[in-house]
C-alpha cells in the first residue's frame, strides 16, 4: 500500500512538497522570464540564476552544522514563512517598475536586476536550510526500508507540480500580469509551512558532540573524506550540475530567439522535463530493485550527454521537449540511488552536516554554471553570431558529460545491496 495513504507524517510532507514545488516551478519560469523583461544581456540573465544558487556554495557547510543542532522541523517552517516574505517583496520590486519590458539602455535597468539578485539570493539562502533540513529529516518519518520508495513519490511529486503544474502556470500568469505568479508562489510557501508544522516528527535525539561550530563542521568533514565513494559522486554531481545550469540558464533565450516560443509556451516546453521526473521517481526504485543501482546509475551517465547534443542541433521544440524529458528522467534515476544511498549510511548524528558538505560540491557548481554560459554566450556573440554562441555551451555540456560517463565506468562501484 502507498506510503501517502498508511503514513500521515510522510502524507504532511508530500502535501507540503508538493505545495512548495508548484511555488518552486512557477519561480522556474518566472524569475528568468521577468529578468528578459528588464535585459537581453545573457550574462545579467545568467546573474539572476547564478544570485538563486549561489547559497549552496556559501551556504552549505555552515547548514549541515545548523540542521543538525537544531530542530528540523522548525528550521523548515521557518524557512518557508522567509520565502514567503521575500517572494512579497519581489511584488513590491515589479509593482515599483516602469512599464515592463523595458527598453534598451532604460535607466532603472541597473536597479531593477540589481533587486532581482539581492531578492533570488535571500531566497536561495533560505531554501539551502529548508532543504537540506527536509532531505536530512525523512529518515525521522519513514522507515529505512522505505526511503527509496519515499524518495522516489517525493521526486515525482515535485515534478510534476515544479514542471508539469507550475512553468505552465506561471506563463498564463505572467500573459495576464507580471507579479501574479509571485503572488501564488508567495501563498504557497505559507500553505507549506502550515502543513509541515502539523508534522508529529520523531524527536531528534542528540548524542554527544564536538563543541563548538568549526569542530563540529570537521566531524562531518572527516566522516566524508573517509567514504572514498560519497566523495566521488559529490564530486560528480557537481560536474553534471556545472552543465545542466549551463543549459538551464541558457534555455530561455534559445526558447524565445531560436524556437520562438513565449511565455506559455515555454511554460508547455519545461512539462516535458517534468514527464521525465516523474518517470524516473516512478519506475526508479523499480529499475534500481531490478537492476542494481550499479547498472541504473550507468544508465544514467550514458543517458546524460544526449540531452545537450540535442539542444546543440536542433530549432524544434519537440525535439527541444524530448531532451529535457532524457536529462530530467537520468537526473532523477541517479538522485534515487545517490541521495537513499546517504541516507541510509551516514549516522543520523552527522547527516545534516554530511548532506550539507555533499552539497557544496554537488550543488556548489550551479551558480558557477549558470555565469559561465553566460560569459561563454556574450564573449563568443560578436564572432560566432546570436544563434552559435547560444549553443555553445551545449556542445560544452555534451563533451563534459562523455568524459563523465567514461570516468563512471571506470571508477564508481557501488554497494550490492543498498
Amino acid at each position: 500500500m502507498s506510503l501517502i495513504a498508511t503514513n500521515r507524517n510522510f502524507r504532511l510532507l508530500f502535501s507540503a512538497t508538493a505545495v512548495s514545488n508548484l511555488g518552486d516551478g512557477i519561480s522556474a519560469l518566472a524569475f528568468p522570464w521577468l529578468a528578459t523583461l528588464i535585459t537581453r544581456d545573457p550574462f545579467l540573465i545568467s546573474a539572476v540564476a547564478a544570485a538563486t544558487r549561489l547559497p549552496w556554495l556559501l551556504f552549505s557547510l555552515p547548514a549541515g552544522v545548523i540542521t543538525d543542532r537544531m530542530n528540523r522541523q522548525r528550521l523548515m517552517v521557518g524557512a518557508d514563512i522567509l520565502r514567503m516574505v521575500l517572494t512579497m517583496g519581489v511584488i513590491g520590486l515589479i509593482l515599483s517598475a516602469p512599464t515592463l519590458p523595458l527598453y534598451d539602455g532604460a535607466v532603472q535597468m541597473t536597479s531593477l536586476i540589481t533587486g532581482l539578485c539581492a531578492a533570488a539570493f535571500l531566497l536561495g539562502s533560505a531554501e539551502v536550510l529548508r532543504d537540506n533540513a527536509a532531505q536530512t529529516a525523512l529518515p525521522s518519518v519513514v522507515e529505512k526500508c522505505d526511503l527509496e520508495r519515499a524518495n522516489g513519490q517525493l521526486w515525482s511529486v515535485e515534478q510534476i507540480m515544479g514542471q508539469f503544474v507550475g512553468p505552465p502556470v506561471a506563463g498564463l500568469l505572467i500573459a495576464l500580469a507580471v507579479p501574479a505568479p509571485f503572488l501564488l508562489d508567495a501563498a504557497t510557501f505559507g500553505i507549506a509551512a502550515f502543513l509541515v508544522w502539523q508534522i508529529a516528527m520523531l524527536p531528534y535525539v542528540r548524542v554527544q558532540q564536538a563543541s563548538g561550530f568549526w569542530l563540529q563542521m570537521r566531524e562531518g568533514v572527516v566522516w566524508m573524506l573517509g567514504q572514498p565513494l560519497i566523495l566521488r559522486l559529490a564530486l560528480m554531481l557537481g560536474v553534471l550540475n556545472f552543465v545542466i545550469m549551463m543549459s538551464a540558464t541558457m534555455l530561455v533565450l534559445l526558447s524565445q530567439e531560436i524556437m520562438g516560443l513565449d511565455a506559455a509556451g515555454h511554460g508547455l516546453l519545461l512539462t516535458a522535463g517534468a514527464a521525465g521526473g516523474v518517470l524516473g521517481g516512478m519506475f526508479g526504485p523499480k529499475l534500481v530493485s531490478r537492476f542494481g543501482a550499479q547498472i541504473c546509475v550507468f544508465g544514467a551517465l550514458i543517458l546524460f550527454p544526449i540531452p545537450f547534443i540535442l539542444l546543440t542541433v536542433t530549432s524544434n521544440p519537440w525535439l527541444a521537449g524530448l531532451a529535457l524529458f532524457l536529462e530530467m528522467f537520468s537526473g532523477i534515476v541517479w538522485n534515487v540511488v545517490t541521495v537513499s544511498l546517504r541516507q541510509r549510511i551516514i549516522p543520523d548524528a552527522l547527516l545534516g552536516r554530511v548532506n550539507s558538505i555533499y552539497r557544496f560540491f554537488g550543488w556548489g557548481s550551479i551558480p558557477l554554471g549558470a555565469l559561465f554560459a553566460g560569459l561563454l554566450v556574450s564573449s563568443l556573440e560578436s564572432s560566432l553570431g546570436r544563434e552559435t554562441a547560444l549553443r555553445v555551451p551545449y556542445v560544452f555540456g555534451a563533451i563534459v558529460c562523455v568524459g563523465l560517463a567514461l570516468y563512471g565506468m571506470l571508477r564508481l562501484r557501488l554497494p550490492k545491496a543498498l
